[in-house]
């Protein structure tokens, strides 16, 4: 009966399946001692002023929020050379990519998404029911003129995650621009740049400039990675005044907390977050791959905080004996790469425990 009263399209519809979180493991395999290295958080945590705002706040957290976030919206403006209205908030990035669906794809609509991208955007295309082109990507990187190569009448939004999670990779300044290049201006780019603090690359592309030269454009960031406050759930959207006030309509009320707001916006005069945390991985970074040659374990080099490795064999079981040890990694199934796994940069005693474990189990 029950079945009968739910949407077609939400019948064969998959959830998105999280990196199991540390205090699951412990219930289910009793536990104590366990790293995570799964979802590509920021081991360092948040700034120290932003817990101190957070702790100050809390007296006020029987109020609803700011309904708009107009303050975090200003830090966020004055930033990025922006105004307010060009800014959206999210609860999270992920809400961001939902709301996009909600309020621009019909059931005739097409998107085009690259094979080795974030689930999350095919996911928000199946959601209402439109048609997903996904486009093979070129060693593990997207393939943008394959991309632009699959547009049709119906193509309404092009989703690019830069750099690229799973695999790392990023697409340049130069590529982006061919891509643009006689490209219809009905058709929206969805830029996800969770992960554009870490990319230090000269020829990494500046999104914005796009949206200020009037390019139809939305760019998504959040504070879940480098800022360390992946818990509190806070993202934005950046895109033109008008697309704004459409996705707003849509946004749910109240979707960013209070202290997810305050952290937000302390995090943001905090220079040394960006630096330290940059400085990790950046030296992490350089040891795991140093292990994994010696090893003679294949890799993908990695624009942002986490690698992609490919075991040359079925990772899943590598996976399952990891966390059977206390190290939690990802598996790359769900993205069709059953041999590879994903690492987050940890601390490092963390990175030298995943090695030590590594070894034991291949």
């Amino acid at each position: 009966m029950i079945k009968k009263l739910i949407r077609k399209n939400i019948l064969q519809f998959q959830p998105y399946i999280p990196g199991k979180p540390i205090a699951e493991v412990k219930r289910e395999l009793g536990l104590k001692d366990i790293i995570k290295l799964a979802s590509n958080e920021n081991p360092l945590g948040p700034s120290p002023k932003a817990l101190q705002a957070v702790k100050k706040a809390l007296k006020n957290v029987f109020l609803y929020p700011e309904g708009s976030g107009i303050l975090l919206k200003q830090k966020i403006a004055k930033k990025l050379g922006l105004r307010p209205s060009n800014i959206i908030l999210g609860n999270g990035s992920d809400e961001l990519i939902e709301t996009i669906g909600k309020t621009v794809l019909n059931p005739e609509d097409e998107i085009i998404v690259s094979a080795d991208g974030f689930i999350r955007y095919k996911m928000a295309g199946e959601l209402m029911g439109c048609r997903v082109i996904t486009v093979p990507s070129k060693k593990y990187k997207h393939d943008l003129a394959g991309m632009k190569a699959a547009i049709t009448p119906k193509t309404k939004v092009v989703f690019i995650i830069n750099p690229n999670n799973p695999t790392g990779t990023y697409v340049t300044d130069q590529e982006l621009s061919e891509f643009f290049q006689g490209l219809r201006d009905d058709i929206i780019v969805v830029f996800d740049e969770a992960y554009n603090e870490y990319a230090t690359q000269k020829d990494y592309p500046q999104t914005m400039d796009y949206l200020k030269q009037g390019k139809n454009v939305i760019i998504l960031r959040t504070f879940s990675k480098i800022y360390a406050l992946a818990g509190l759930r806070v993202g934005y959207g950046l895109a033109g005044e008008e697309l704004v006030s459409y996705l707003e309509r849509v946004r749910p009320p109240f979707n960013v907390n209070s202290l997810a707001q305050v952290a937000a916006e302390v995090s943001l005069d905090d220079k040394q977050q960006i630096k330290r945390s940059l400085a990790l991985v950046e030296k992490e970074k350089k040891k795991l791959y140093r292990e994994l040659d010696k090893l003679s374990i294949t890799y993908i080099p990695s624009a942002a905080n986490f690698v992609l490795i490919d075991l040359k064999k079925e990772a899943a079981e590598i996976c399952s004996k990891l966390l059977a040890s206390g190290v939690i990694v990802r598996p790359m199934g769900e993205y069709k790469l059953p041999s590879c796994l994903r690492v987050t940069i940890g601390l490092p005693a963390e990175n030298k425990r995943f090695i030590t474990t590594l070894k034991k189990q291949l």
